[in-house]
């Protein structure tokens, strides 16, 4: 068995061996397979959370979920993570014909054949998404969409040698120095925060001898965070929500209700003049994105209805309604999801996809809108100093 990889920690009676994986490598299954079957630990924890858990455990049963019933169970964000990361190891587990994650599966199933308790040590990604995008601003919140979206689309691959490397802890420290220097803000939730919930986790696994699987990066973090306390709840927290931009979103409407109403009292042709304007520039343009999407024509319809309504208010989007209809129409499930990666290299295929499809209308549809509100806007306050 090869210590390289293995870090052995002696805390309090208690034994914690941390093996240090790359989540796409064949030589890091075996290695778990190895350490577990001959250490037969009380515990094994592994780096999952329950909803990634679910999925690699039922995988049939989330293939089968559609996205209709996804955005109404409010799991949309969580969908897009779990689609950013297993879109990143499906590249790599085609590269090496592995399966993604196996390390992990390894670990479920080697635990439960020596009869180790099983601890699910993650924190839950939805929660950590949630810190990382409350801890940057728009800047940040930019570069982590376009960072997400990448990881989707790309195509990047490497070699195992680079992914075997991945598993030095010089390697790492260097990776998450650069990591740090790019992106400051999103280390803390994304990297430290977790070290130490997974610290915790591990530390407060039943029994003597624990074995917990990691990917290489938390392994120096966890090595020194699991010597202290951490709270659990702290780390689960969801961060405040900033008041800015729900005031910025309600003066834009607010203002344009106030030019239309005081227009309508002062001269009610150029008030109609300016509630004619303001659907037509909304609703058309979000249909016209909608149709360029090439959505249901009831998907269009229901852009242009609540383009000019939703454009009033910051809680709502004409994207979404559009999406709704779009998915209801054309219910894509997350099968959809497994050859997006393909389809996603050509037009034809981007537009035949049932899941791109609904975030073009999405977006097209949101985009559409969006303009229409500053054009729309812009001809409001026109007819206002045209008539007043």
């Amino acid at each position: 068995m090869t210590e390289e990889n293995i870090t052995r920690i002696h805390l309090n009676d208690k034994e914690y061996i941390l093996i240090g994986t790359a989540h796409v490598s064949k030589s890091s299954a075996e290695l778990v397979k190895e350490v577990i079957e001959s250490e037969k630990p009380d515990a094994v924890c592994i780096e999952l959370d329950e909803g990634r858990y679910k999925s690699i455990t039922d995988g049939n049963k989330w293939k089968d979920m559609d996205i209709f019933q996804v955005i109404k169970d409010k799991k949309a964000s969580l969908l897009l993570m779990n689609l950013a990361i297993s879109s990143f190891q499906r590249r790599m587990a085609k590269q090496f014909d592995i399966h993604p994650g196996q390390e992990m599966i390894q670990g479920i199933e080697s635990a439960k054949d020596t009869g180790a308790r099983l601890v699910l040590a993650d924190r839950n990604i939805q929660i950590t998404f949630s810190r990382i995008w409350g801890n940057v601003g728009f800047k940040g919140k930019a570069m982590l969409l376009t960072q997400v979206v990448a990881s989707i689309f790309s195509r990047e691959t490497i070699t195992e040698e680079e992914l075997e490397k991945m598993k030095s802890q010089d390697m790492i420290d260097s990776m998450l120095q650069e990591f740090t220097e790019a992106f400051p803000k999103l280390k803390t939730p994304l990297i430290d925060e977790r070290d130490q919930y997974l610290a915790q986790k591990i530390k407060d696994a039943p029994g003597d001898k624990i074995v917990a699987v990691l990917g290489a990066a938390h392994v120096p973090g966890i090595t020194k965070e699991i010597e202290k306390e951490h709270d659990l709840q702290e780390l689960t927290k969801l961060p405040p929500k900033s008041k800015a931009p729900k005031m910025i979103g309600w003066s834009i409407p607010v203002l344009i209700l106030a030019v239309i109403l005081y227009t309508f009292i002062a001269n009610p042709s150029a008030g109609l003049q300016q509630t004619i304007s303001w659907f037509l520039w909304n609703g058309t343009l979000s249909a016209i994105g909608t149709a360029i999407a090439f959505g249901h024509p009831l998907a269009i319809i229901t852009a242009f209805i609540a383009a000019p309504i939703t454009s009033l208010t910051p809680l709502l989007a004409a994207g979404w309604f559009a999406g709704i209809v779009q998915a209801y129409f054309r219910r894509p499930n997350v099968r959809d999801f497994e050859t997006l990666a393909e389809d996603v290299f050509h037009v034809k295929g981007f537009w035949h996809n049932k899941v791109t499809r609904v975030l073009l209308v999405v977006i097209l549809a949101n985009l559409g809108s969006s303009i229409g509100t500053f054009v729309g806007g812009a001809d409001v306050i026109r007819l206002f100093f045209k008539h007043i």
